[in-house]
């Protein structure tokens, strides 16, 4: 097989926040996208993020939790909550490792 028959198109793929402490939380399972490919440059970022260093990990999660148009949800005037982030950067983990 070609390696360009492996190569397509980013797709956007829906991940729901369905946690327990999230649902109850916020009354509701909360939703956002992510593409299923990333460049190598977001998968490393994402590979080797460090909690402690936050101002990284916060323009990483701009490149990856996205609106159903693909549009970033995190913008400089606007941040996520702590708790959903958190939940959010463990379902990416999960659905782009597989």
């Amino acid at each position: 097989m070609k390696l360009s028959e492996l190569s397509q198109k980013p797709e956007l793929l829906k991940i729901t926040i369905n946690s327990e402490h999230i649902v109850e939380k916020y009354k509701e399972e909360l939703e956002f996208w992510v593409y299923d490919r990333q460049p190598l440059d977001v998968f490393s970022r994402l590979a080797n993020a460090d909690s402690a260093d936050t101002s990284h990990l916060i323009i990483l999660l701009k490149d990856l939790i996205l609106d159903e148009d693909g549009k970033p949800v995190i913008a400089d005037d606007r941040v996520l909550p702590m708790d959903v982030m958190v939940e959010a950067v463990k379902l990416i983990g999960e659905r782009l490792g597989k």
